[in-house]
């Protein structure tokens, strides 16, 4: 083989190799561009105020107090967590009782973990999903981001985080927590009941949110 033909072929290994390397790029971009990200949420200062509203899932219930997920959020985070959290609240007294505590509390980030007891209930979901859309529209029409929590659909199978709020989040541009609880209420060790974390389940829900908070920006 004389020079010309090892240098031809030199060059066409090179070409095939630069565009191997261009088309996984390539792919790697596409891949990267069509990946759900979290929606961003304004940073939060070292003053800032989350509030976490919800029902017994919010409350606490199941553990002591010190144990709730926002208690364990607060240490978390390093910013103040009022624990706004109503045990056998619907959505529907929700929308009723949100916007005095905005009014009360002034919060920068709002924590809306609702929704369960209309699902335990079999309350409409078009209600329930009306609920919910209302109280993020009660935070943001006073300038306050909002993190929704999913909570899992009643099921005999294994539990899964109800569709209905990842549909709202993507829909609204809200980021959601959307595997924590289903994750923690299929595990007898993180549960106190059917239905309620415990200590260890609480602080498991704690690290996902905060966790999605940083993803987010807002930490």
């Amino acid at each position: 083989m004389n020079g010309c033909e090892a240098g031809s072929r030199a060059r066409a290994r090179t070409r095939r190799s630069t565009s191997l390397t261009i088309g996984l790029v390539c792919a790697l971009l596409l891949v990267t561009a069509c990946s759900p990200r979290p929606e961003t949420l304004a940073p939060l200062a070292p003053d800032a105020v989350i509030l976490a509203f919800g029902d017994s899932l919010t409350a606490g219930t199941g553990a002591a107090p010190e144990a709730s997920y926002p208690s364990r959020l607060e240490a978390l985070s390093g910013r103040r967590v009022i624990n706004a959290g109503n045990p056998g609240e619907r959505s529907r007294g929700g929308v009723e009782r949100l916007p005095g505590l905005l009014e009360e509390h002034r919060p920068d980030l709002l924590i809306l973990t609702h929704g369960g007891n209309d699902l335990l209930r079999r309350v409409d979901t078009e209600e329930t999903r009306e609920n919910i859309e209302t109280m993020i529209g009660l935070a943001r029409d006073r300038g306050i981001d909002v993190l929704l929590v999913a909570v899992p659909a009643p099921t005999l199978l294994r539990l899964r985080s109800d569709p209905m709020y990842a549909d709202i989040g993507q829909r609204l541009q809200v980021p959601v927590e959307d595997g924590a609880l289903a994750h923690v209420l299929s595990r007898d060790a993180m549960k106190a009941d059917p239905i309620h974390p415990n200590g260890d389940g609480y602080r498991y829900v704690a690290e996902r949110v905060h966790r999605l908070l940083v993803e987010t920006g807002a930490l």
